[in-house]
């Protein structure tokens, strides 16, 4: 480093007059270029701590009452009593160690609130590190060659960022957070986080997305990504195909190297929690060892905003997940500005998680701040650290050391007296603990040793830290992109990058010989870790199962027919013998948010059981019943109470076991159908962005199918909703028959041929007769269309001298019926004949008919390709009609395709509390108004008189008046 180069990073040789460059034991002081001896010795032990603690505090309680001889103490009426108190305290510590103080101290309190005691409640504790120097383990690591490390890693994150935007200012990208939380990432992934392996048995890391250039830069380092890939970053269309880097972690773009999809902001903490508790599930069913694996989350303090981030920690401390390990970056600043400005994001953080019944560490203060709180005897300097709002932190930041002189040790002379022999630049560079490697790692340490409960660590850092007066806790740091070449010169100096000032200007990425001894530390760090993270194996590497056949269930399927069912018993009917199969039925993983009892799952209760990693502890009210509620630690369902978020997360980590843990899941998450899509659409998202494969069960849907409940519990949008993630495959199917056809296709694509797919699948609570399966239908179900039945008016005769009237009425869901009740009211009374389809996809066929077009667009010189669908229907006659119990939007999908155009009747609009009958009149999608429909088009065809559609009309009872049902 030049001579005046001192890092904030650097000291406390600077506290001490010294610079000294020769390593000791392989320590230095703060996250720094300067190694030093480390500052105390490891304590002896817990009891010398506490001990070491009581009598200081009784000296300060002497020393108050020596200064004020005239006075009582405020707020201590009887000093005497309360040096007894500790004496008390201090004798049973030296006679029967901390375990019993805290024992004596919990019955205390227990006592003084049945007395009616008001005892004081505080969810924090002082503003200062939890694990004080003294006991912070020995720092095993190389810290000379991890800071050169860390240091070239920083620059060509940031070079990365700086270049793309010096070519395309558009590109965009962020380099703060990583430049803040460099050196929580550094230690995780030198000391802590375990690579995958061949064996399935490493971390599984929730990386935060904004950090993600950090991720690159060091798998530069690793030579796993190429100066190409650098160059490209943001830039994933040039090049060709894998020579590029999303901006964010994105496994659906970068298969190999991502696995979790974390940039939207609160969704990786609630996934991280599910999966730290779906580790425990395979642990406690017997399917994988995962006693050994960590899950680790980073999370920034702006993101504890999001309700997702704090939504589910409840769950991770009464689920017992010392599997579980939260990392939060706090910078105290979001995009815009401080995140509590006016508060302590540090302390309320510590508040929410330890009154959740989380294992707090707080990481605040680096190595250079330990000598003055040593010094601190009267405890005046914590008290301030206490008193300092973190609006006025990130002032300090920005501000010359004579401003922290003034402003936060100025308040109190005897602060000011206790950093007298200190220069204003040595105030500039006291450190905060989320730079200090030493105090980072005894989180870590302390982390993964903790035993009953999950750990979060919050740890203080400054956000565009290394960045200069131009980026670094300012906020305009979040959007900083580019650097002048001075800005870049003293980025080079403050971090020893070797490059030239000539050189400096043009932004390089650097990478050290291979033979050099940061690059053999940095690969041998990583191969006794288990090998590179993060990471997903590739695709040739990722298991499969052999799943049954549609014909190895046939004869269940053909049970039903002719019983009155709903789709929902068949599907879970179908669930429960798939449980019982050999093959996969440990396999599958029943999710649902509270509402077993209602899709008819609580027979599953005593066959396989409620997942409950503590079993149950209670005997439950039904006991006596045979559906009684059982909970089980080797539980097969995943009840996850009313959160839908919460289950999509469990979904998730079900659905990515297969390259997470090497063991293929099948979860299958049934839900009422209206709280998917339109409210947990981004964890939809994220699932297919992670590569999730399963089976959401949309229960209850269609507008018109829940009788009584209402606006918000119809269901009309999930299908439409579904047409904007691209692989989801919607189905909604009206038979049992269907409903396995697809199951069981679905399990075959995702799971024995490798398929990365969601099914989402609709099914309803209203029974009707199950026909029986027509022949040769599978694959029209499973494309999206097949003709089911053709009525023909009574006598076979049409209208007229021409060709009987012909009318193609397709239907989906619950509606299928009321097209197969308008086929009747068509050929009795008014002569037309009619061909049913059973629509199970519109999705699916616009899908084929669109890339069949696209085709037939770029191959102009060759013979046209005709879609699925356009070969269904050809030959097709008459005007084609379709209802569903979706908005009109769905099978709007395939008017292009359509001869003559589709005519759409849906259920746009706003739900009423009503039975199925009134709903369906009142949304025109019920037989009548099919008919209706049906005739109209034909008379716009000139093959049936406008009075007799009126009469129609007036005939089959519809009011012609009524409101609109989009606007009413």
């Amino acid at each position: 480093m030049p001579s005046g180069e001192l890092d904030q990073e650097t000291l406390p040789s600077a506290l001490n007059g010294t610079h000294d460059l020769a390593p000791s034991n392989g320590r230095t002081s703060g996250d720094g270029e300067d190694p030093q001896p480390g500052i105390a010795a490891v304590a002896e032990d817990a009891t010398e701590s506490l001990e070491g603690e009581i009598d200081a505090a009784t000296e300060a309680l002497e020393a108050e009452e020596a200064a004020e001889e005239d006075s009582l103490p405020v707020g201590d009426l009887d000093p005497l009593e309360t040096e007894e108190w500790l004496e008390s305290l201090h004798y049973v510590l030296q006679s029967k160690g901390p375990e019993r103080v805290q024992f004596l101290l919990e019955k205390l309190e227990e006592a003084a609130l049945r007395l009616g005691v008001e005892v004081p409640f505080t969810p924090n504790t002082p503003y200062i590190n939890t694990i004080p120097a003294h006991k912070q383990p020995i720092y095993p690591g190389n810290r000379e060659l991890e800071r050169r490390i860390k240091s070239i890693i920083r620059w060509n994150a940031m070079a990365m960022v700086v270049r793309a935007n010096r070519e395309d200012g558009s590109v965009g990208g962020h380099i703060s957070t990583f430049a803040s939380s460099a050196t929580l990432y550094e230690v995780a992934l030198n000391h802590f986080i375990r690579g995958r392996g061949d064996d399935y048995s490493g971390d599984q890391v929730y990386y935060q997305g904004h950090a993600a250039p950090g991720m690159y830069s060091r798998a530069f380092l690793e030579g796993r990504l190429t100066e190409e890939h650098l160059l490209n970053f943001r830039r994933e269309l040039r090049g060709g195909p894998g020579k590029g880097l999303s901006s964010y972690p994105h496994p659906w773009l970068m298969p190999e190297f991502w696995e979790y999809p974390t940039v939207s902001m609160g969704l990786g903490p609630i996934m991280s929690i599910y999966q730290a508790r779906f580790n425990k599930y395979l642990q406690d069913r017997g399917i994988k060892d995962t006693s050994q694996q960590k899950v680790w989350c980073f999370i920034g303090d702006g993101e504890c905003d999001e309700p997702e981030t704090l939504g589910a920690i409840t769950l991770a401390a009464r689920e017992e997940l010392d599997n579980l390990i939260f990392v939060i970056n706090c910078n105290l600043q979001r995009l815009d500005g401080p995140v509590r400005g006016n508060g302590k994001i540090i302390q309320e953080l510590e508040g929410a998680f330890r009154g959740a019944g989380w294992n707090v560490i707080k990481v605040i203060w680096g190595d250079h701040w330990d000598p003055l709180l040593a010094a601190d005897e009267s405890g005046l300097l914590v008290q301030r650290m206490g008193e300092v709002i973190d609006g006025e932190y990130q002032n300090y930041i920005v501000k010359s050391g004579a401003y922290i002189r003034e402003h936060f040790f100025g308040k109190y002379p005897e602060l000011l007296e206790l950093v007298g022999n200190l220069s204003d630049e040595k105030l500039k560079k006291l450190n905060r603990g989320g730079h200090d490697p030493e105090k980072v790692y005894a989180a870590y340490d302390a982390a993964v040793h903790t035993v009953g409960k999950p750990t979060v660590i919050l740890a203080k850092t400054i956000k565009g830290y290394g960045l200069g007066e131009a980026g670094e806790g300012r906020n305009m740091t979040h959007q900083k992109k580019k650097y002048n070449e001075e800005e870049l010169r003293e980025f080079r100096t403050r971090f020893s990058i070797p490059i030239s000032d000539e050189d400096v200007a043009k932004t390089p990425f650097y990478k050290p010989a291979e033979d050099s001894a940061e690059m053999r530390y940095l690969r041998e760090r990583r191969a006794a870790l288990g090998g590179p993270s993060p990471s997903r194996p590739a695709r040739e590497k990722l298991p499969t199962l052999i799943t049954p056949a549609f014909e190895t269930y046939k004869s269940f399927v053909d049970k039903f027919a002719g019983t009155n069912n709903a789709t929902t018993f068949g599907a879970v009917r179908l669930m429960r013998e798939l449980m019982k199969d050999k093959t996969i039925g440990k396999h599958i993983v029943p999710i649902v948010p509270d509402e077993s009892r209602t899709f008819g799952m609580d027979s599953l209760f005593r066959e396989v059981g409620i997942y409950a990693h503590t079993g149950q502890l209670y005997e439950p009210v039904d006991s006596d019943q045979i559906a009684y509620y059982r909970e089980a630690v080797d539980g097969q369902i995943l009840e996850e109470g009313i959160t839908e978020a919460g289950s999509m997360a469990s979904f998730i980590a079900a659905g990515t076991s297969y390259s997470a843990h090497g063991v293929p899941m099948i979860p299958m998450f049934i839900y009422y159908s209206m709280f998917g899509f339109q409210r947990i659409g981004d964890l939809v998202w994220c699932a297919l962005d992670a590569r999730t494969r399963g089976f959401m069960l949309g229960g209850t849907a269609g507008r018109t199918t829940l009788a009584g409940e209402g606006l918000q519990h119809q269901d009309g949008n999930s299908h439409l909703f579904a047409i904007a993630y691209p692989n989801v495959r919607s189905y909604d199917p009206a038979f049992i028959y269907e409903l396995a056809v697809i199951i069981l296709d679905g399990m075959k694509k995702m799971y024995q041929l490798g398929e990365d797919a969601i099914y989402y699948i609709t099914i309803g609570n209203e029974e009707y007769e199950q026909p029986p399966m027509p022949a040769g239908c599978e694959e029209g179900i499973i494309k999206g269309i097949y003709k089911f039945r053709t009525v023909a008016p009574p006598g076979g005769e049409g209208r007229g001298e021409g060709q009987p009237l012909q009318a193609q009425l397709f239907g989906s869901g619950a509606i299928m019926n009321e097209v197969l009740r308008a086929q009747k009211i068509l050929a009795e009374k008014y002569n037309v004949a009619s061909t049913a389809w059973s629509v199970t996809s519109y999705k699916e066929l616009r899908r084929d008919a669109h890339a069949t077009r696209r085709w037939n667009m770029f191959h102009p010189d060759q013979p046209p390709r005709q879609s699925y669908f356009e070969q269904a229907i050809a030959g097709a006659t008459g005007v084609f009609i379709a209802a569903s119990d979706n908005v009109r939007g769905v099978p709007e999908q395939l008017d292009p395709w359509v001869p003559g155009g589709l005519f759409t009747l849906g259920t746009d609009g706003f739900g009423r509390s009503e039975t199925r009958a009134p709903l369906r009149r009142h949304f025109e999608v019920d037989a009548e108004s099919i008919a209706v429909a049906t005739l109209y088009r034909l008379a716009q065809n000139g093959q049936f008189s406008t009075a007799e559609v009126a009469a129609a009309i007036r005939d089959l009872g519809i009011d012609p008046e009524k409101a609109d049902p989009f606007f009413a």
